[in-house]
């Protein structure tokens, strides 16, 4: 028997590998399917079921592509309603996988078709469970994904605890948890950077799993939970009804324009222009009106946040050889729209002497001699709120740009803005934003709040009380 984790970073997500005397399950597959295929074929095995743990919100699972090249049977837990041929297994139900079981547990809470995974050795004994977003390391999934006007957060975070204490906690400590993510996903609030543990160690320090009371689980689990980006409900609507097989987006979205052919797509489609560049390098020379995430960054997340429309059309700056990896990536939440990219990328655009727009930096300690000598400075720290109240440059106001779609009144384009956030990859997002939106005056601070406290020129202030930086 043979269970690999596969992990993506970019998006905080796990898949699984089960295989077992030439037999192969997948837990929870990514869009693309053929790393699981060769993955099975290196062992010589048949892929025969594709296991999902509910229908996710994060990304889109490869369930229909992977099922239909191999003929693998797509397996959905009780309740679940797809859009599909899929086999709706029954609350323990055993599925046989060459020497090994997988028993079917129904976990209702995250969404109310969540179920977990039980792998049962040659000896009949529980080896590990699958928990998709039931139960990650350090939290719990989040109960506000799937709430409809008969089912509050309330009721579903209820459903969970229940899940837990009846289908989880009863299995031996040395049972292994395979949570379906791990820190930086938005699934929940408190997951720890370890991808697996086992579950005797969760009983100590899961927070969520030291509830008392179903009162105090529910109240623990919803404390502290920001909206989830907005592609979430539009991603599980895909994963629960169908969607369009990955190589039709791939063939699409991998068409090479010269520049020529890539300024008339742009102008005939309304196509966004997404620069995946570094950002440093992007602030430096961009093509008008194209906007900044970066390939290296958490892309695709930022993608979901901020792109409002799923059918938005796509036009790619990239650097060469990136772009396959770029119209997966963006599949993979998604956004299928990707139309082509510029051949050559932006060095091809500049031989042609075409236009080129720029965004103004400021290093750290030239915006601290600015902001001490200077009045009615516009400074925005656009981290998180959570980041914000650890700590802050005193007097500096939040405007996360998880919500800037939201809050863009709030802002005059007549007006001159600083930017920071971390360490430099969202400000630009947002300084890109703002100069496609017709504001000229936008400055980002080259590296960020880290660059701004290591100056150790500014007065900080925490959610209590402000400290003075030594």
């Amino acid at each position: 028997m043979k269970v690999e984790q596969i992990y993506t970073g970019c998006l905080a997500e796990a898949a699984y590998y089960i295989e077992s005397n030439g037999e192969a399950a997948i837990i929870d597959p990514l869009r693309e399917s053929s790393p699981y295929i060769e993955r099975a074929k290196k062992d010589g095995a048949k892929i025969k079921y594709v296991l999902e743990t509910h229908f996710h919100a994060d990304f889109v699972s490869g369930h229909l592509d992977l099922s239909n090249k191999t003929g693998a049977t797509i397996v959905f837990g009780p309740t679940a309603e797809p859009g599909y041929a899929a086999h709706i297994a029954e609350d323990n139900e055993i599925l046989e996988l060459g020497n090994v079981k997988i028993k079917v547990l129904h976990t209702p809470g995250h969404t109310m078709e969540s179920t977990s995974f039980l792998l049962i050795d040659e000896n009949g004994k529980d080896v590990g469970v699958f928990t998709g977003d039931t139960v990650f390391i350090g939290d719990v999934g989040r109960p506000d994904l799937a709430v409809k006007t008969d089912l509050s957060q309330e009721d579903l975070a209820g459903h969970l605890y229940e899940s837990i204490q009846n289908k989880i906690l009863p299995l031996a400590d040395d049972v292994i948890i395979y949570p379906g993510h791990g820190a930086g996903s938005a699934c929940g609030k408190n997951m720890s950077k370890e991808t697996t543990d086992t579950l005797g160690n969760q009983r100590k320090f899961n927070y969520a799993l030291q509830a008392k009371t179903k009162e105090d689980f529910i109240a623990s689990v919803l404390d502290g939970l920001v909206a989830p980006p907005q592609y979430f409900p539009k991603n599980a609507v895909l994963n629960k009804m169908g969607y369009q097989s990955i190589d039709t987006v791939l063939h699409q979205g991998l068409q090479a324009l010269s520049p020529a052919a890539f300024e008339v797509a742009a102008e005939e489609t309304g196509a966004l222009l997404l620069d995946l560049r570094d950002p440093q390098d992007f602030a430096k020379e961009f093509i008008p009106n194209s906007i900044n995430i970066g390939l290296d960054g958490t892309f695709a997340t930022w993608v979901g946040t901020l792109i409002p429309d799923l059918k938005q059309q796509l036009l790619l700056i990239a650097e060469p050889g990136t772009e396959e990896e770029a119209v997966t990536r963006l599949a993979r939440v998604g956004y299928d729209g990707t139309i082509g990219f510029l051949k050559g990328g932006i060095e091809s655009w500049k031989k042609e002497n075409k236009e080129l727009d720029q965004i103004e930096t400021i290093d750290a300690e030239e915006f601290a001699i600015l902001y001490h000598y200077s009045e009615n400075l516009n400074v925005l720290d656009i981290r998180r709120k959570s980041e914000y109240d650890s700590e802050h440059i005193q007097g500096v106001e939040n405007f996360p740009l998880d919500f800037i779609n939201q809050n863009m009144a709030e802002l005059k384009n007549d007006q001159k803005y600083y930017l920071h956030c971390a360490g430099g990859y969202r400000s630009m997002i947002m300084s890109s934003i703002l100069k496609s939106r017709g504001f000229e005056h936008v400055v980002n601070i080259n590296g960020g709040f880290a660059a701004l406290k290591n100056t150790g020129k500014f007065q900080l202030t925490d959610y209590t009380a402000p400290k003075t930086m030594l």
